[in-house]
């Protein structure tokens, strides 16, 4: 079952949407996270179903995110979701440290991946479907220039500035 709920953030209204996990512990799993504007982003389904308190350990997570007092999020997301591709990329996005930042560059070489995969790791990037929590405002460009962020790049610098990047 889809489930979901909306946040209050700093960035705007927040869409969490999640897919029940464990029915025996309450748990879901997250399989969207967005914002107002945002490209690519999840709007509510015929379907869905709200409910606020299959989120909350996830917003008690984002509260204190935005809070400035947690740094690390340890958050179940759905299986399934991406290519196999994207899911190496987004899985590195999780090893970039609170308050640091990477290149394009650097998070490819990383990935053992050729200058010329730089573009195909961009826009496995911008498929990122749980911003803030997966950390893809954290890569920048070679130039330390913000690009491409699919919230808008004023959030990618409030959230970099949030985390004093």
């Amino acid at each position: 079952m889809t489930v979901y709920t909306t946040f209050d953030s700093p960035l705007g209204e927040l869409l969490l949407v999640g897919e029940a996990s464990d029915t025996a512990t309450g748990g879901t799993a997250l399989v969207s996270l967005s914002m107002p504007g945002q490209k690519g982003g999840a709007a509510v389904q015929d379907g869905w179903v709200r409910d606020d308190a299959a989120f909350t350990a996830i917003t008690g997570q984002l509260r204190a995110y935005f809070a400035g007092t947690l740094t690390d999020f340890d958050i179940e997301y759905a299986a399934g979701a991406g290519t196999d591709f994207q899911r190496k990329v987004w899985h590195a996005l999780d090893s970039v440290p609170y308050g640091t930042t990477t290149t394009y560059g650097k998070l490819a070489e990383r990935l053992g991946l050729s200058r010329a995969a730089v573009r195909a790791l961009g826009t496995a990037i911008g498929r990122n479907p749980v911003l803030v929590v997966r950390p893809c405002h954290r890569v920048i460009g070679a130039d330390g220039s913000l690009t491409g962020y699919a919230g808008g790049l004023e959030r990618k610098q409030r959230l970099l500035d949030l985390e004093a990047a």
